[in-house]
This record gives C-alpha cells, sequence and structure tokens, in this order.
C-alpha cells in the first residue's frame, strides 16, 4: 500500500488540532493578553512562545510528516476514514 500525494497530515488530526483551531487560538491568547494588560512587553512575552508553537504545527511539522510519508513504502497510520470519531 502506498501514499497517495493528496494525503494531509491534517486529515488524521482532531477538530482541536486543525490550522484554522491552532491560528483562533494564537490569535485568541495574544489578543487576549494585549486587552487584559495593554503593555507590548507582556504581549511580547505572550506573543513569542505562541508564534513559535504555531510556527511549528502549521509550518515545519506538515513538512516533516510529509517527508517521512515519502521515505516509507507502507504508512504507519490507518486511513482517516478508518479512525474513530471524536
Amino acid at each position: 500500500m502506498t501514499h497517495s500525494s493528496d494525503t494531509s497530515v491534517w486529515d488524521y488530526k482532531p477538530w482541536w488540532c486543525q490550522p484554522w483551531s491552532i491560528l483562533l487560538t494564537g490569535i485568541s491568547i495574544i489578543g487576549g493578553s494585549w486587552l487584559l494588560f495593554h503593555r507590548y512587553w507582556v504581549t511580547a512575552i505572550v506573543a513569542v512562545p505562541i508564534l513559535i508553537w504555531m510556527g511549528f504545527f502549521l509550518l515545519l511539522y506538515p513538512r516533516l510528516v510529509a517527508n517521512v510519508q515519502s521515505l516509507t513504502d507502507t504508512p504507519d497510520l490507518p486511513a482517516p476514514d478508518l479512525l474513530p470519531k471524536i
């Protein structure tokens, strides 16, 4: 069994770990820190780790998974439609 080119890492993730939820959570936390404290330095302290987290999961992680999938001939994960629904 081989991977098809249209298989996405997001097909295997639950709804709370989709790109839209990662973006919404990160923007909400950063915006919330500004609305709560109105201090640039506090918002910066909050924003830096959140932006690193978002960058990892939205940019780096999908590329790493795609590289691993291209190196293997047999999938380690079941097809998305065979996963239990949450």
